[in-house]
């Protein structure tokens, strides 16, 4: 209460004291970019020191891996370094402007992953056999990783084991049949037989 008996509308200490603090901050971070936009490395050091568990942290949460989180972080602090020229103040905070350029480094980390991991599959299915010959067309054109695994979960434990050999792995038939203990017929039938039902979940005629 103030002293004419009215309620103070200012903001509690601690809520004020934050917003003083951000505020600070802001200023402060905005100057080491401008100091890295010289090369000033001692800036830059402090810069990384005082945002990159944040950065890193929002990196995580997008990507769901600390391996590929890592390298990305570290990917969006050498982006910083060299565009640190083209931090505008005027246009938003420097946490904001370091949280977009880690936002959209990780989000073009998963374009990549995953545009990765279809070529894989495809290419796979063209080195398994002549057994792929008939699905390869139709795969290379629309198949996505989530329709690989949904099919493959349609498949028995036997059929998925070899598959998965002859392609996650690498393997011949005959080193299929070799690792398993199996007869090489026993391989190629458990194989033609998951292809059939994997053509079908995937929808291929």
């Amino acid at each position: 209460m103030t002293q004419n008996g009215f309620r103070s509308e200012a903001f509690p200490p601690s809520v004020d004291s934050a917003v003083t603090a951000r505020a600070a901050e802001g200023v402060e971070l905005a100057a080491l970019l401008e100091r890295c936009a010289l090369s000033d490395q001692q800036a830059f050091a402090e810069l990384y020191d005082r945002t990159s568990a944040r950065v890193f942290g929002l990196v995580l949460r997008v990507l769901h891996d600390p391996g590929y989180a890592e390298e990305t972080t570290q990917e969006v602090y050498l982006q910083i370094w060299r565009t640190a020229t083209s931090f505008d103040p005027a246009k938003g905070s420097a946490v904001t402007w370091l949280m977009t350029l880690a936002h959209r480094r990780a989000v073009d980390r998963v374009r990549a992953e995953q545009a990765h991991t279809q070529r894989e599959v495809a290419y796979g299915i063209r080195v398994l056999g002549h057994e792929f010959d008939e699905v390869t067309e139709e795969v290379e054109r629309r198949l996505e990783q989530q329709a690989v695994q949904r099919g493959l979960s349609t498949l028995t434990e036997t059929q998925r084991e070899a598959i998965s050999l002859a392609y996650y792995g690498g393997r011949t038939y005959a080193e299929v049949a070799q690792y398993l203990g199996i007869g090489l017929p026993t391989v190629k039938s458990r194989i033609r037989d998951g292809l059939t039902r994997l053509k079908k979940s995937l929808g291929v005629t």
